[in-house]
């Protein structure tokens, strides 16, 4: 961290699968770990609340120097919510961010809409740290341990790539986050 806020480092993305496991955000409340013995459960420093992370979904740990591209952390926020919204939409599915609630989320019609990728951040002395979780083809049963990013509206639950019906792979994604990368946060093409 000190080295890429010292510029004698490069700033870096990492993209990676998780076994089963649960996280919990700095505003996580007990209450919404419904079954705590279901799959180890890692508290981090990020922001937001709990969520599932697995086989089967692409995370995206971002590490960049926040005053190297603004040093504006909403911007950052909506950047990476631009980052995920540009990948998925090079599949023609139209995922969109909505007032008053993080995430991305994919509207199915009749009033109820699902979350396809979380955000979940934190910036020290500048430098970010964790970044999104892109649904592909989780077990999406195992978002039912938790109240998921604290989504407990009947309106709104969680679904994947697949489950939408985008046979994708997992190197699709990544290549269509990296196309998605370069034109949000290195090419100033970003909303």
């Amino acid at each position: 961290m000190a080295d890429i806020r010292a510029g004698a480092a490069s700033e870096m993305v990492w993209l990676l699968e998780h076994p089963p496991l649960y996280t919990a955000g700095t505003s996580a409340k007990p209450s919404d770990l419904l079954t705590p013995d279901r799959f180890p459960v890692h508290r981090t420093g990020r922001g937001g609340q709990y969520t599932y992370h697995g086989p089967g979904q692409r995370i995206g740990y971002v590490m960049l120097d926040l005053k190297r591209h603004g040093g504006d952390v909403r911007c950052y926020v909506h950047k990476l919510e631009e980052w995920v919204i540009r990948a998925l939409a090079s599949f023609n599915l139209s995922a969109e961010r909505r007032e008053g609630r993080v995430g991305i989320w994919v509207d199915r019609g009749q009033g109820r809409e699902d979350k396809i990728a979380a955000i979940g951040v934190r910036v020290r002395h500048w430098v970010t740290f964790h970044g999104v979780s892109i649904n592909l083809e989780p077990n999406l049963e195992h978002f039912g341990g938790i109240v998921p990013c604290g989504i407990g509206e009947e309106n709104f639950g969680v679904t994947s790539l697949v489950d939408l019906g985008y046979p994708v792979t997992m190197e699709d994604l990544d290549l269509a986050l990296m196309r998605a990368f370069d034109e949000v946060f290195l090419n100033g093409k970003g909303d």
